[in-house]
């Protein structure tokens, strides 16, 4: 419990074991030899997955799922630097988020009741609304963007990691309904709910421990497993210099397909650490 909380027992006494993550070192513009920036999608239905989707029930574990998180965090304002595009140019206040997230629509008879000047009971209002809000369990996918460059100075490839997103259902769209009461909305439909600049994110995943079904006491947190890259993930778009752009826009209406170009642009990135000791 008191290592959920970040806290430490030392005698009678509770004390703070707040970590700061471990700074990135130290590059100059002039260090990246060659660099690419990559945006991937980890699928949370992958086992190696898990730890991002485990959400507890408060009881044996107070771990929270990734993006429970990033909301609760963002919502407190220990997070300020959420955006609604990948490019981090729209900054998104956390009512604005709120609203994204949830979306609360009245019944047409209870509209007419109100309009009607009728008294409206607890029961009524409580009966007539319906919330539509984005949980954990509907919050399946989440993107990562990073850019992956060989540092000069050290001659090593480096993974530098600048934003996270969750993807889930449209509220607003799950809301609206036909004349027979069926949700235009699909479920599977998923949108980008906002993204996180992931740097300032750090010190918040530092201090949030990560489930662990095999090890109830490991200290691995989240920031540790992201900068490690410990989650199996497709990369969907790139980002080279040559305008390669989004890999469903270039090769479209082929799954088969775009995963093979997924692994090539992979073997790319590793190949451009090979390519530092061909001469």
């Amino acid at each position: 419990v008191y290592r959920e909380i970040g806290t430490v027992k030392k005698g009678d006494s509770v004390i703070s074991a707040r970590n700061k993550p471990i700074s990135y070192g130290y590059i100059d513009e002039k260090d990246v030899l060659r660099s690419m920036v990559v945006w991937e999608i980890i699928d949370m239905n992958e086992k190696i997955n898990q730890p991002f989707y485990h959400n507890a029930d408060g009881i044996v574990s107070q771990n929270k799922s990734l993006y429970q998180l990033l909301i609760d965090n963002i919502m407190s304002g220990d997070i300020k630097e959420v955006y609604d595009d990948e490019m981090f140019m729209t900054k998104l206040a956390p009512e604005a988020i709120k609203q994204r997230l949830s979306v609360t629509k009245e019944s047409d008879w209870l509209i007419d009741k109100r309009n009607a000047g009728e008294k409206l009971t607890p029961e009524d209002i409580k009966a007539g609304t319906d919330v539509i809000e984005t949980k954990t369990e509907s919050v399946k996918l989440l993107k990562v963007k990073g850019m992956w460059y060989v540092d000069r100075r050290d001659g090593q490839m480096k993974y530098r990691l600048l934003g996270i997103a969750a993807m889930g259902p449209d509220p607003t769209m799950m809301a609206e309904k036909t004349a027979d009461g069926v949700s235009l909305g699909n479920k599977d439909e998923l949108i980008d709910l906002f993204w996180v600049y992931y740097p300032d994110a750090r010190e918040v995943l530092a201090n949030s421990v990560v489930f662990n079904s095999k090890n109830l006491s490991s200290d691995l947190t989240y920031d540790d497993i992201l900068n490690a890259r410990r989650f199996s993930s497709i990369i969907y778009k790139s980002d080279n210099g040559l305008g390669t752009g989004i890999i469903k826009d270039y090769i479209p209406n082929d799954a088969e397909e775009q995963l093979e170009e997924s692994d090539r642009i992979k073997n790319q990135i590793l190949e451009m650490e090979n390519d530092m000791w061909n001469y």
